[in-house]
């Protein structure tokens, strides 16, 4: 998504597409909730938050015409290491409806056949088992544990991350050629 991304892309309930300046506030209220945030590190306090920078596609998770979140893709283009990770979060009150697990769908799917990627990659915290449960659901397999992988911005403390990992012929597709840099 990083070069050229589409407009947007679309699920049967969930609709992606380039974030605003106006999505700004409502993703920002989503970071504060409790059952968001605990995962999350603060946003940036500048203007800027969410926008794309060079090698980060962020896009606003829109169900029925309002915000419902942000998913986001990095993507390694050094052929010898090609893949995708990706991140998302859903405000509280999306959550339970399986509006996550088909918004990462959308943009696996966008990975491989669009963007040519054989592999995408996610690593929640581990102790986040509502997103671990999301992610199998799609595919994702466990790869192992990221010891110390992450700070806890409310106690400090590191925190483990599980790194999950989801290949084309796991869903039986065949990665799309790859897009000129």
């Amino acid at each position: 998504m990083s070069a050229d991304p589409p407009a947007e892309l679309r699920g049967e309930r969930v609709r992606l597409r380039p974030v605003t300046r106006a999505d700004a506030p409502v993703l920002r209220a989503f970071l504060d909730e409790p059952a968001v945030g605990r995962w999350w590190p603060p946003p940036p306090a500048d203007e800027d938050f969410p926008f794309d920078e060079p090698d980060l596609a962020v896009r606003t998770i829109e169900v029925d015409g309002a915000v419902a979140g942000l998913i986001q893709v990095l993507e390694e283009l050094e052929p010898d290491y090609r893949h995708a990770s990706i991140d998302v979060f859903l405000g509280t009150a999306f959550h339970g409806h399986g509006l996550g697990p088909e918004a990462v769908s959308v943009v696996v799917r966008h990975l491989i056949l669009d963007r040519g990627h054989h592999r995408v990659t996610i690593d929640p915290t581990v102790a986040n088992a509502r997103a671990v449960a999301a992610y199998r659901r799609v595919g994702f397999r466990d790869v192992g544990i990221l010891r110390e992988h992450e700070r806890d911005h409310a106690t400090g403390a590191w925190r483990d991350g599980l790194l999950m990992d989801l290949l084309a012929s796991d869903l039986g597709l065949v990665p799309g050629p790859v897009p000129p840099r």
